[in-house]
């Protein structure tokens, strides 16, 4: 881990806390469509967590990409960050469409993975990239609920979710066939509970 790495990352979380990201990819979002206030308020609450989600991607994406040993695994981490920028591009958009605002609590969220990024990445690729599987595929299983929570006649957010959801589905499989180690139980019920306490915070905070 070199100093030169440091600065990139370092730039990088400013750049992910300052707002105004670009996406590489257009966004799939579609045309807009009248929404009651209830229902723009709850798609915005439910986008700001989707944004959260983002945000602690790229903190422990950025962590892992650190402390990978090998260069391929460093590679595939800093790709997968890369296109989890149009997810933070497409959901910070859309909370402006919605007059929703980010997180206050962004810049915790990133820290606080940021940490479990280096800790994980620290134990080895193996190991690594199994966190990456149970964090994808947990990321997978809670915007298919917001699938679900979304009003009907969101489309935008409904796009945007859904293109989020393949994305995360293919980043876990890539994990798996990069050679994934499977986490004990104890470690998934542990990132299931913090991935709840977020949740539910982001939701109003």
């Amino acid at each position: 881990m070199g100093l030169d790495s440091w600065i990139i990352s370092a730039d990088q979380a400013l750049r992910t806390l300052a707002g105004g990201a670009h996406a590489a990819r257009p966004s799939p979002s579609t045309d807009e469509s009248a929404l009651s206030p209830a229902d723009r308020k709850l798609s915005g609450a439910l986008l700001r967590v989707d944004h959260v989600g983002e945000v602690c991607a790229q903190a422990l994406y950025q962590a892992q990409a650190l402390t990978a040993r090998d260069e391929r695994l460093r590679a595939h981490m800093q790709r997968a960050a890369e296109q989890e920028v149009d997810h933070l591009a497409w959901t910070e958009r859309r909370l402006e469409q919605l007059g929703a605002r980010t997180s206050w609590l962004n810049p915790l969220w990133y820290a606080g993975s940021f940490g479990i990024g280096l800790v994980a990445g620290l134990a080895g690729d193996r190991w690594s990239l199994g966190f990456v599987v149970e964090t994808e595929r947990q990321v997978e299983q809670h915007l298919a609920s917001h699938l679900d929570r979304l009003p009907p006649d969101d489309a935008p957010s409904r796009a945007i979710v859904e293109q989020m959801k393949r994305d995360e589905a293919e980043h876990a499989t890539a994990a798996e066939q990069n050679g994934a180690a499977s986490l004990p139980a104890p470690v998934k019920f542990a990132m299931r509970l913090a991935a709840r306490v977020m949740t539910r915070t982001a939701h109003h905070i």
